[in-house]
Parts: structure tokens; C-alpha cells; sequence
């Protein structure tokens, strides 16, 4: 486990320097319970001397997606260019095909190395992403006062939930219906199929994520005259790095969109944030660059472009 910890982290220093190192305890954690209870295939490869010079993960979706391989190979940055990478991506493409899979995906910095690397394997470049990053120390919250304003004059009819940790029962059924929503989001030209919310993924997602040591906060919007779950926003923040925190799923039924409830959600978020985690510094997002329209929510509140990246497809 230490050997591949030091693969990744060698990887993540050349590749993504702006983001946190792995973990022990965090890796061995996602291969038991993988992010929301699909744990991925793992292996390691190893030299004559025994140590551990490359890692691939391959995640095969069962919750939806079953045509889906998602492969992460990482390669020694000292031992690039010799032949490791293709064999560890052949092991991969191999245990795709021996479940029924009929397309791989690999996520890749945007890179020369691994757009060379992705390209010379016959990957197809199928959708672009921004990361975008919010400096929350040096966030001039004044400047979210115009938003404050815009939010007031159009989501007047919505109140606002703040759920911590794991999910209440009774919110169950109205958060699987406004994380279905995200569904509605750009996906380029990737075959991908839509996402499926079960009570069941709901629950192996929070506990994943807890054992991790990371700590849940969730803010949802809730049309008062109906009842009605219109929107959430998630957050978690690493127990490890306290001062680093990842926004996830933001999304808003099509039925409420208009009253600018995104940017409700996460002008309330950051808000919650400030009072619980007064530690946090960074917060970061990743959206395809296609979305428009939430990336400029996310501009809106402060968050800033700190790479980009794309995702690579091969029909097997």
C-alpha cells in the first residue's frame, strides 16, 4: 500500500502540484468502499528490486453506466516513457473487456505527456473540464452582497435547509429527486448514460465518505408553497487537510430554475462554511466547460480557474 501511496503522490506532484497528496488510510478506504460503495479494481506494478512503480484503478459502475471501464493509470515520473503506462492501460482494458465493457474512460490533466500518452493509445478526446478554485481566506464576502440582493428579488418563494452529515429520512425521497438533476448537465460527446439515485447509493456515498474522515455539509432549497425539494448543493471538507474542501453536486430541478437558486445554494453554503470550518482555505469545483451556466454561478461567488482537464474515450 505504501509503495502505490508513493506512486500517486510522485504522479500528483509532476501532473496536478495544486492539488492535496494521498493518504494511507484514505486510499485503503476507497478500495474498500470505493467513492459511494463501488470500490474499483486495483493492481500494482512492480520492478525486479520489488518496488512498486506503477498503480491502475478501474472502476466498473454498477449503480447505472454498465457499459462504462473509468481506468486511472500512474506511472513513476522517474520511470515515464518505457513501456509501463501501455502495460498497465492493456491490464486495464483487458479487465474491462472480461466484464461485458464496451468503452473505457481515462481522465487526464491537459498535459502534454498525457495528451501524448492518451492519443498514442487511440483515446479520443470527448469533453473538456475546468477546475476552478475559491481562495475562501481572502474571499472579499462584501462582494457577495450584489448576490444577495439578486437571490432576494427572485427565490423568494424558497427557504433554505442546512443538513450536515448524513441525510435525514424524511428529506430521502426529495434529495435522490434533485441529485437525479444533474443528470440535466453537459456531458460533450462521452457515452455516458444517466445517472441513477437510490437510497441504497445515497447511504454507501455518506458512509464512504465519512470513513474517509471527511465531514458532510449540505444545503437544499425547499419551495414553501409546494413542499417541494428544488435544489442542493454538498460540500465536503477533508478531515486530514482541514483547510481543504471539495464542492460537489450542485443542481436544481427544471421545474424551479430562474430564481436563481444556484447561487442561493451556494451563497448559503459558503456562509455555513464560514461558521463550522472557519479553518478552510481552499474550496474547489469542477464543471464541464461547456456548462456555462454554472460556471458563471460558480465565477459569481468567487471561485477562480486553476486547471483544466479532459476526459479521453475508446470504444473496445
Amino acid at each position: 500500500m505504501t509503495g502505490a501511496v508513493a506512486v500517486l503522490d510522485a504522479s500528483t506532484a509532476l501532473d496536478a502540484p495544486h492539488l492535496l497528496t494521498e493518504t494511507t488510510s484514505v486510499l485503503m478506504t476507497l478500495l474498500v468502499r470505493g467513492w459511494d460503495g463501488e470500490p474499483p479494481d486495483a493492481g500494482v506494478l512492480r520492478d525486479d528490486r520489488g518496488r512498486v512503480v506503477g498503480v491502475v484503478q478501474v472502476y466498473l459502475p454498477r449503480w447505472d453506466n454498465r457499459h462504462l471501464a473509468i481506468v486511472d493509470v500512474a506511472v513513476d515520473p522517474a520511470l515515464r516513457r518505457q513501456g509501463l503506462g501501455r502495460r498497465l492501460f492493456d491490464a486495464a482494458v483487458a479487465r474491462a473487456r472480461a466484464d461485458g465493457r464496451s468503452v473505457v474512460i481515462v481522465h487526464a490533466w491537459d498535459r502534454p505527456h498525457a495528451s501524448g500518452f492518451a492519443t498514442a493509445l487511440g483515446l479520443e478526446r470527448v469533453s473538456e473540464t475546468a477546475q476552478r478554485r475559491l481562495d475562501v481566506w481572502t474571499l472579499d464576502r462584501s462582494a457577495l452582497d450584489p448576490v444577495r440582493v439578486e437571490v432576494e428579488k427572485h427565490a423568494g418563494g424558497y427557504e433554505v435547509l442546512r443538513v450536515p452529515g448524513v441525510a435525514p429520512q424524511n428529506l430521502v425521497p426529495g434529495l435522490l429527486r434533485v441529485t437525479e438533476a444533474i443528470n440535466d448537465a453537459p456531458t460533450d460527446a462521452m457515452d455516458l448514460q444517466d445517472e441513477v439515485s437510490t437510497e441504497e447509493r445515497l447511504r454507501a456515498f455518506e458512509s464512504a465518505q465519512l470513513a474517509m474522515g471527511r465531514r458532510l455539509y449540505r444545503v437544499v432549497v425547499r419551495h414553501s408553497a409546494s413542499g417541494e425539494l428544488a435544489g442542493h448543493t454538498l460540500v465536503c471538507v477533508d478531515g486530514e487537510h482541514p483547510w481543504y474542501g471539495w464542492q460537489l453536486d450542485t443542481s436544481v430541478l427544471a421545474a424551479h430554475r430562474g430564481h436563481r437558486l444556484g447561487l442561493l445554494l451556494k451563497v448559503e453554503l459558503l456562509d455555513w462554511l464560514a461558521e463550522a470550518e472557519p479553518q478552510l482555505r481552499s474550496l474547489d469545483t469542477w464543471n464541464a466547460v461547456s456548462n456555462g451556466p454554472m460556471g458563471s454561478v460558480n465565477e459569481r461567488v468567487g471561485f477562480r480557474l486553476a486547471a483544466s482537464a479532459s476526459e479521453w474515450q475508446l470504444r473496445l
